[in-house]
């Protein structure tokens, strides 16, 4: 009984509303694990009623979705397009922690070009970047006009001896070359030393260079990814071939283009169209072993057009 008026005392002093039967039961419960009595900690930590924790939580949840909500409407409001992506990567088609999608689409505000795809780029931003892709393209057409001009003597033909140096020598004196002068050369890239199979590691690297694929793989990779990636744009072609060209859009005539190896951001629509004339007129008169040529074309068709060669 003593003990417990000296609880009971002790607890109105410190402000405890606890029962005094319930503040012994638990010190003498204490007391018989082995710890010490020391004061008892204060009500706000160990007294709170579970309601208010639960009213607490609803509070945070109702802030954080009314929040969230003004920061989606913002988003649509001042950045629609960026809206657009931050949805579909909300939704589910990646798994990012907490938080961490922010830090992603603050690193796609601030690299547009390596991280988003050309949908989502302005119409400047489309042609600074377009710019920027075609210039690291560009920097390989010397590199393989050389590579040309060194396998010229081992061609066995003197007849394709001498269009291949007289190809090259107008490439490099900024003739745009005739479609005559590039089929002529069809056998000549069918077969050693020009032949798919045959191209040396290094030339392998510029052509993939000059169709925007990594040149870091092993070369048997890069020959067969160069193959593919030709075989598919000769099926393209001759599906192009049979639907018309004049069935496209001005868009998609520039696209075209662009994917064969011409910076067509800075061509008149009417131009693209003939340019992408020239090039099915060679790519319908290729057969599947010559396709080699269809791929230097990317650098023989493209470089001197129109003075694009800068």
């Amino acid at each position: 009984m003593a003990l417990s008026r000296v609880c009971w005392a002790r607890a109105a002093v410190w402000g405890s509303a606890v029962t005094p039967g319930h503040f012994v039961t638990r010190r003498l419960q204490l007391g018989r694990s082995g710890l010490a009595w020391g004061g008892p900690r204060s009500s706000k930590l160990h007294l709170s009623p579970k309601a208010d924790v639960k009213n607490l939580m609803s509070y945070v949840v109702t802030k954080t979705k009314a929040i969230n909500g003004k920061y989606h409407r913002f988003l649509g409001r001042h950045f629609p397009r960026f809206y657009v992506l931050y949805t579909i990567f909300t939704k589910g088609i990646i798994s990012i922690p907490p938080f961490a999608n922010y830090l992603v689409f603050l690193l796609m505000y601030l690299f547009p070009r390596q991280l988003l795809i050309r949908h989502f780029w302005t119409p400047k931003q489309q042609t600074d970047f377009l710019d920027i892709y075609h210039a690291f393209r560009k920097q390989s057409h010397p590199e393989i006009i050389s590579y040309l001009e060194k396998v010229i003597p081992l061609i066995s033909d003197a007849g394709l001896r001498w269009h291949l140096t007289d190809l090259c020598t107008k490439i490099q004196r900024g003739t745009h070359p005739a479609i005559r002068d590039i089929l002529a050369l069809r056998e000549c890239f069918s077969n050693h030393p020009l032949g798919m199979n045959q191209l040396q590691a290094f030339h392998v690297k510029a052509l993939s260079r000059a169709m925007l694929l990594t040149p870091y793989l092993p070369p048997p990779l890069l020959r067969h990814r160069l193959k593919t990636h030709t075989t598919v744009i000769h099926q393209l072609d001759q599906a192009l071939a049979k639907l018309g060209i004049g069935q496209l859009t001005a868009e998609e005539v520039k696209s075209a283009c662009y994917l064969r190896g011409l910076n067509s951001t800075h061509i008149g629509e009417d131009r693209c169209r003939t340019w992408l004339g020239e090039w099915l007129q060679i790519s319908c008169n290729l057969k599947e072993a010559e396709l080699s040529l269809l791929l230097h074309n990317v650098v023989l068709l493209s470089t001197n057009y129109l003075g694009t060669r800068r």
